[in-house]
């Protein structure tokens, strides 16, 4: 059953909820296959014409905006600070649903202190979606993130890697599922903390970023999951640029798509993408032609001639298959919570 003990290995960071017997497990699509690496060299890529659309079209107008016209002395002495975070802090839960799985105790071995890494995460989300990416310490805009007020992550006995969804208070209280039988065959045990890592922040984005009220495709959902995850340096190591399959394959895949708009039309694109599907629904083409002045497509075939023209380079960039050894980290299915 329950209890509202603290184990003492665990930090007053979180609050504990632990159960020596699992739920049933929820149905979860089986893991997709290992997809591609670590971060190679940057891509070649044309000149932009111009930089992505102004953000603030997909987010609130002005009052989204830091003042451009404050005397100089107050902003010599604002830049002498980090800007507030966007994001606030959610409160951080922690369920256990199995204390005697074996996947529990590497889990803690691993991460000593779920709720440090859990805050970290969320740092780091709110450094690459939501502030100004310019280099300056005082924020150009202002985004908008969903209003997540707490986050709960349970760990228990179940199929796939991860998912993340709404808890029955409301879509504000997120949820967290990790498997304890995944975290348990993680090889090799050097990768288990990286791996955790990884994982926990692709799902905390699922947190934090918008849908276009429901209809952003999956794939592009999970490509900036994973892109953030590919920022922090937390990708695995066979993640590898693709060439097939759509743009919107999703994961790893879509990720370093979106790394490669991001060196091409320059720091803030993918925050871009992400304002945008903050207030407006996803109509494919246009929805590219206003942030970026191409369609997709156009943009992606370029993306594959620049993959394509580093292979065989040494720079690392060919796709490998992976042994079974090695385990993809990706959710099992898009996220199923709505995003406000």
């Amino acid at each position: 059953m329950e209890t509202d003990a603290q184990p003492s290995s665990v930090p007053p960071s979180i609050v504990v909820a632990a159960s020596s017997s699992s739920t049933p497990s929820m149905p979860a699509a089986a893991a997709p296959e290992p997809r591609g690496g670590p971060t190679p060299s940057p891509l070649p890529c044309p000149a932009p014409a111009s930089g992505p659309e102004d953000a603030t079209s997909a987010g609130p107008a002005d009052n989204n905006r830091t003042s451009s016209s404050s005397s100089s002395s107050s902003s010599d002495s604002e830049s002498e600070h980090e800007p507030k975070p966007t994001i606030r802090h959610p409160k951080l839960l922690l369920k256990i649903q199995d204390l005697a799985h074996p996947g529990t105790a590497k889990f803690f071995r691993a991460v000593p202190d779920p709720g440090a890494v859990l805050a970290e995460a969320v740092d780091n989300i709110d450094r690459h979606l939501y502030c100004s990416p310019d280099g300056s310490q005082k924020p150009k805009k202002k985004f908008h993130a969903p209003p997540t007020r707490s986050v709960t992550l349970v760990l228990r006995d179940m199929d796939g890697v991860a998912y993340t969804t709404g808890s029955e208070i409301d879509n504000d209280h997120k949820e967290i599922h990790f498997s304890l039988r995944y975290i348990d065959h993680i090889r090799p045990e050097s990768r288990l903390a990286a791996e955790i890592r990884g994982v926990l922040t692709h799902e905390l984005v699922h947190c934090y970023q918008w849908d276009a009220r429901r209809t952003c495709p999956g794939g592009l959902i999970e490509g900036v999951a994973d892109w953030v995850r590919l920022c922090c340096d937390l990708g695995p190591p066979h993640w590898r640029r693709g060439t097939e399959g759509s743009w919107d394959k999703g994961y790893d895949h879509t990720a370093y798509f979106l790394q490669y708009l991001e060196t091409r039309f320059g720091p803030g694109t993918v925050q871009a993408v992400n304002a945008k599907l903050r207030r407006h629904e996803y109509r494919g083409d246009a929805f590219w032609r206003e942030l970026l002045g191409m369609p997709v497509e156009e943009l992606y075939a370029d993306y594959v001639k620049a993959v394509k023209g580093g292979e065989g380079d040494g720079k690392g960039i060919r796709i490998q298959n992976i042994g079974n050894d090695v385990l993809c980290t990706m959710c099992p299915s898009f996220c199923s919570s709505p995003f406000p």
